[in-house]
This record gives structure tokens, C-alpha cells and sequence, in this order.
């Protein structure tokens, strides 16, 4: 498997302050196909606001709740070669506010793939392992095409078309590849239903979904998909047991981290809490926002960031109760030793 020497060439993390206009956002370090923004001040609580590729620019959902898609001609307006302009879009363009934009690149616009019984549009890099994968909801058991060409450790799939459905979550640690599942959207542990992802796990061509109307299934909705494989030097997606302690888990990831999210996924509730290293950019990083949240920044629960993986720093049930079992997804600032023979520093 190739080694990634410079992962900003396919997932940054880009700070910036509004204006209340126009903007350019430059410096994220490639084109990004997804776009994932947050307000970061407290007062006015705006939504997350995803956009990518293949839905096109304009269009937004918020990780935060049940809505469908909404498109406005004012929000991203364009994916650049060094990042992305935006227009005056309040919730993204805020005059005096500060936001962070976490970017990653697949291909463009997407092709069809058929390798599902449903026919998906996929843009996909099998060099970073990340896909942006569309397509139409039967109500029926059925497969999708997701372009990875190896068997992704996690996705999550959100009906575009159909409100009041939730951001539905696939782990390769859940205990069932076809019937657990995680809500993107809430604070809720996991939970079973028989057959949700269809009748037979992910493999290198496909993900299933089941049948039932259910929300990564519902006939006749546009749906979006955002799948991810693990690839050495640039991501991570693993689970770790809290210990209850202030000297928590050490997760080796093989990388130092750029962005880490963390779930509790059995044990207790809690909010899928996001770090990255340009908010904080020294340890302890005690500054995160949670992706099924309109709130600002918050501090307290902690990790620190070092040059081979992270360290949990809290003992709350959200991050660390004893016994508590937590998947997390992590990508990288640097590789531990890059091919160069040049290694990672901690902070």
C-alpha cells in the first residue's frame, strides 16, 4: 500500500472569519469535494453545513439534524483549486464570526457506477479512500456501488429528498456489519434492527441497504453516502474501551492527527466530538465541537495530539467512562516517518 507524505493534498482543516459578502477561501492545499462548516462564536447558533461535489456546490445539509437538502445560490459557491469561494450566506459567512471548514478531495462531479443492483454516481479517490457516492432510495433490499475498491471502515449515508430522516452510520467495529447502526445526528448510543444495511456486509464493491423504508433506504429519495477505507499514513477509523481515568487511552494511529472524532457507542450517551489541529494547536487540545450540535466551541473533555496517534485526557462518560466503548475516525497532519525517512514531531 503506498504511503501519503503529505495528507493536506487530500484532507485539510481551514479557519476563517467572515465577512458578511463575498470571500475566497484559499490555503486548504487542493480542491475539496466536501465541505464541512461550522461556526465556531457563541450567539447566534447556526447549523453545520456540508456541501460537496456531487450534489453541487449550492446545496447544504446540516449534520446536526433530520432536515432534507436546501440549496442556496449564496452559500459555497464554487470548489477552487486551492479551496472554495463562498457568498453571503449568513450561516457560513457570518461579518465578524469565526468558522472552520474541515476539506477533503475526491473527483469531481462523479460517473455512474453499476456494481450495486441500484445504480449510484460516485466520486470517488482510492488513493485517500474517500467516496461521495448519490443515489435513489427503492424501500427494497438492494447493494450500491461505492467505488473504494476495498471494503470501507465506515460511511454515512443522509436522504437529500425525504425530511425527518437521520444521518445513518456504518462501523466496521459494530457488532453486526448488517444490523448496527450509529445516528450521525444525536447523542444516542447504537442500535439493532435487523437487516438495516441489507442482507450481506460491505465488501470492495459495495454496501448494502435494507428493506423497510428506512432512512438509508427510503423509495424514491435522493440519498447521499459518504464512505471512508482505512489508508496507512493518512486515516484511521478504530474503537477504544475508556478506562475512567484522567491518564486515558493511548490510540496508536500510525500518524500525527489533523482531525479526530470521537463517538461513545455503548456504555452511555454522548456527542460525536470533533478536534482538529488548527483551533488548537498546542496540547492539551480542549477546544471541540460536536457534529449533532448547532452549539459553539466548547471546553473541557481533552485529548492530546502526538506524533503517532492521541491520548484521552478526560474521564467523562462522553470520552472516557470506564468500560465505555467509542469508535473514532482520525486523519492525518503528518505520517510518523514519512518515506523521506523524515519523522513527526508531537507538539
Amino acid at each position: 500500500m503506498a504511503q501519503i507524505n503529505k495528507p493536506s493534498e487530500y484532507f485539510n482543516t481551514k479557519l476563517y472569519t467572515g465577512n458578511g459578502s463575498t470571500q475566497s477561501i484559499s490555503g486548504v492545499g487542493h480542491q475539496p469535494d466536501l465541505v464541512w462548516i461550522k461556526h465556531r462564536n457563541s450567539g447566534t447558533l447556526w447549523n453545520h453545513s456540508v456541501h460537496d461535489s456531487v450534489r453541487g456546490s449550492t446545496k447544504y445539509i446540516a449534520s446536526n439534524t433530520t432536515d432534507s437538502e436546501v440549496t442556496d445560490a449564496n452559500s459555497v459557491t464554487s470548489f477552487d483549486n486551492d479551496g472554495f469561494s463562498i457568498g453571503n450566506f449568513v450561516k457560513i459567512n457570518e461579518s465578524g464570526t469565526n468558522f472552520v471548514s474541515w476539506n477533503w478531495k475526491a473527483n469531481g462531479a462523479g460517473v455512474s457506477n453499476t456494481d450495486g443492483s441500484i445504480t449510484s454516481t460516485v466520486s470517488v479517490n482510492t488513493t485517500s479512500g474517500f467516496s461521495i457516492v448519490s443515489y435513489t432510495g427503492t424501500g427494497a433490499t438492494a447493494t450500491i456501488g461505492h467505488g473504494l475498491g476495498v471494503t470501507p471502515a465506515m460511511f454515512i449515508v443522509k436522504s437529500r429528498s425525504s425530511a425527518g430522516t437521520a444521518w445513518m452510520t456504518w462501523s466496521k467495529h459494530f457488532s453486526s456489519a448488517t444490523d448496527t447502526f450509529l445516528r450521525l445526528n444525536t447523542t444516542a448510543s447504537v442500535q439493532t434492527i435487523s437487516n438495516f444495511w441489507g442482507t450481506s456486509a460491505p465488501n470492495s464493491t459495495t454496501f448494502g441497504v435494507g428493506a423497510g423504508g428506512y432512512d438509508n433506504n427510503v423509495s424514491g429519495a435522493t440519498t447521499i453516502a459518504y464512505c471512508f477505507a482505512e489508508k496507512k499514513s493518512f486515516s484511521k477509523f478504530g474503537k477504544y474501551t475508556g478506562n475512567g481515568n484522567a491518564n486515558g487511552p493511548f490510540i496508536y494511529t500510525g500518524f500525527k492527527p489533523a482531525f479526530v472524532i470521537i463517538k461513545v457507542y455503548s456504555g452511555n450517551t454522548g456527542g460525536w466530538d470533533m478536534y482538529d489541529n488548527k483551533r488548537v494547536t498546542v496540547n492539551p487540545n480542549n477546544v471541540f465541537l460536536q457534529a449533532n450540535d448547532a452549539g459553539a466551541e466548547s471546553t473541557g473533555d481533552s485529548v492530546d495530539f502526538l506524533s503517532n496517534g492521541f491520548k484521552i485526557r478526560s474521564t467523562s462518560g462522553n470520552q472516557n467512562g470506564s468500560g465505555n466503548l467509542h469508535i473514532y475516525m482520525a486523519f492525518a497532519e503528518n505520517p510518523l516517518v514519512g518515506t523521506n525517512g523524515v519523522p513527526a514531531t508531537a507538539r
